[in-house]
């Protein structure tokens, strides 16, 4: 029996990110081959003629899943009836800005995003927020949309955990698809740790640890994180635009595994509202490793934290808290 269409939301649709996520959404990516959807495009109303634009070329490529468009510069019309929210529309850091004008400017978007959610999204929405500073902006969502459970508002740090698993598959020259459980601790921003310490690659003689079969602790421990922790700036460098098809892939990777669940055995990053779990403060959104089952994340219990890591644990821990009270005290 054919499958309800899901109603999946994505702000900003009319940009970099957005460009390069609906289709990927509209073919399947997100939530399976089998699985029809309703795209809800939201953008500013500068935007307005481009996100037009992304309408038509979506109906030109003739989608078979793709039940519906909505594109639209209301927020109540864009949040009404979702299934699936993905936040990718934000205001970016320009030359000049201090952290706290960026923080003001994402607060007041993200009050109205989560108030329009909290009252027209389906029941159970889930969201995603990929828009910087993605942690906090996705608390400051929850904050509005109180009716939302704290399980049900994530933010991406999949993109990172993604550029690991590529950087460790590069060095080894093996399939990205044979390395698994890297982490990836923290904020999405400079201060995130990249920690390979329960990392594995399936070999030909079996499950191999990253870190035996790297045998370079002084990359693993310096060149990696640095270059993991960078790379969206080294993507800015190159192409002088930011990183919007890897981070486009790795939404949709978010969602698809938070849904559709991850394999057996295996661990994936997602920000989510910390529990207190590895002695991380509880009410943050913080990058965890986790596993999902029946549209539920779970973060994993039990990994051994090093000294090394426990510091860097807590540096990110920090700045989180520092981005929390400095977007709280943007609210008054």
């Amino acid at each position: 029996m054919a499958k309800d269409p899901v109603r999946v939301l994505v702000t900003g649709a009319a940009g970099q990110i957005g460009y390069a996520l609906v289709p990927m959404i509209a073919r399947g990516v997100m939530l399976g081959a089998d699985q029809p959807v309703i795209l809800h495009m939201l953008d500013i109303p500068p935007a307005a003629e481009a996100l037009n634009g992304v309408k038509m070329e979506l109906v030109d490529a003739a989608f078979p899943l793709l039940k519906g468009v909505v594109a639209t510069t209301d927020v109540v019309e864009a949040c009404t009836g979702v299934n699936i929210a993905v936040m990718v529309g934000g205001f970016p850091r320009k030359e000049g800005m201090e952290r706290k004008d960026v923080m003001s400017k994402n607060v007041s978007i993200y009050k109205s995003q989560a108030s329009a959610l909290e009252k027209h999204a389906a029941a159970n929405c889930k969201v995603l927020v990929v828009a910087n500073p993605a942690n906090t902006n996705a608390l400051i969502l929850k904050e509005f949309a109180p009716s939302i459970p704290e399980r049900n508002i994530t933010c991406l740090t999949r993109l990172d955990h993604n550029r690991a698993l590529g950087q460790i598959s590069e060095k080894l020259n093996v399939q990205v698809s044979d390395v698994k459980n890297v982490i990836i601790w923290g904020n999405h921003s400079s201060t995130q740790y990249p920690d390979v310490n329960h990392a594995t690659v399936n070999t030909s003689s079996g499950e191999k640890s990253v870190k035996e079969l790297v045998g370079d602790d002084a990359w693993l421990t310096g060149g990696f994180i640095t270059t993991v922790q960078q790379r969206g700036a080294a993507i800015i460098k190159a192409r002088k635009l930011s990183s919007a098809l890897s981070a486009a892939s790795s939404a949709c990777d978010h969602i698809r595994d938070w849904v559709l669940g991850t394999s057996q055995g295996t661990w994936v990053s997602m920000g989510v509202y910390s529990d207190g779990s590895y002695n991380v403060p509880a009410g943050l959104i913080y990058s965890f490793p986790v596993t999902c089952q029946n549209g539920e994340w779970k973060i994993v219990q039990g990994l051994s934290i090093d000294e090394f890591s426990r510091k860097k644990l807590d540096v990110t821990a920090e700045e989180l808290t520092e981005e929390k009270a400095l977007a709280y005290s943007c609210l008054t």
